[in-house]
């Protein structure tokens, strides 16, 4: 009885530190949701003073994922999960692995709206502005999809990405356009490119979370498949 009451213990420990990782990453995916908006704000504005906000604040992003990734570490080793559970802690230890990246992706946004040069390239701002909340609203799905782990809202999630394409694709046809037309342009439209390269691969980010939480509910890898591939597997 005494073991059989260790097992219960030890099982409850472990489904507390489960849900412990995962409310710990959802916090991380929050604050880099917050880092985006106001990087996004920055740009629009060209808000000095809240870009550098999210460039300091990108610290706390950081250290959110060395220490969620050492505590997956510590499960691990200590629990040596199988099935769901190993799979649920790798999807995490991913997962803050590309929000992360989303969070260098805000820096880059950020450092772009310190350039008061840009104040003459407001139509660009406004196409990257546009795409940004685009990307925004694509990440606060994904978390929510996350926080639910639906991997049928994930699937439909992860066709958005083509759509953020075609709009970064959209501004670099614009940019080309400026860029040719005056080419005294081009160090000042060099700073809206690489702002708006930074919000595209915001969406490949997400992209890559929903195949996470693909594989941690049906347990199988989606990366590297095509669209209808993927939904051959949701379905099998």
């Amino acid at each position: 009885m005494e073991n059989m009451n260790l097992s219960k213990h030890i099982s409850g420990q472990f489904t507390a530190e489960l849900d412990d990782i995962r409310n710990r990453v959802l916090a991380m995916g929050g604050l880099v949701e917050r880092q985006l908006e106001q990087a996004i704000d920055a740009l629009s504005a060209l808000d000095a003073e809240l870009a550098q906000q999210v460039i300091v604040g990108d610290h706390k992003v950081n250290g959110m994922e060395v220490s969620i990734d050492e505590e997956c570490t510590r499960i691990i080793a200590k629990r040596q999960p199988a099935a769901s559970d190993l799979r649920l802690i790798i999807a995490i230890s991913k997962t803050i692995a590309d929000l992360e990246r989303i969070g260098d992706a805000c820096v880059r946004i950020a450092k772009a709206a310190l350039d008061k040069r840009l104040n003459n390239q407001q139509p660009l701002l406004v196409s990257v502005e546009n795409m940004g909340r685009h990307a925004t609203r694509i990440l606060h799905a994904t978390l929510d999809a996350l926080a639910r782990m639906d991997a049928d809202a994930a699937l439909a999630l992860h066709k958005e990405d083509a759509k953020l394409d075609r709009e970064y694709e959209g501004i670099i046809r614009q940019l080309m356009t400026y860029m040719m037309e005056d080419p005294r342009s081009i160090p000042d439209i060099l700073d809206v490119l690489w702002a708006a390269r930074a919000v595209e691969r915001v969406g490949d980010r997400c992209k890559n979370i929903c195949e996470y939480i693909i594989y941690y509910v049906k347990g199988k890898d989606v990366r590297h498949t095509s669209y209808e591939e993927m939904e051959k597997d949701m379905q099998s």
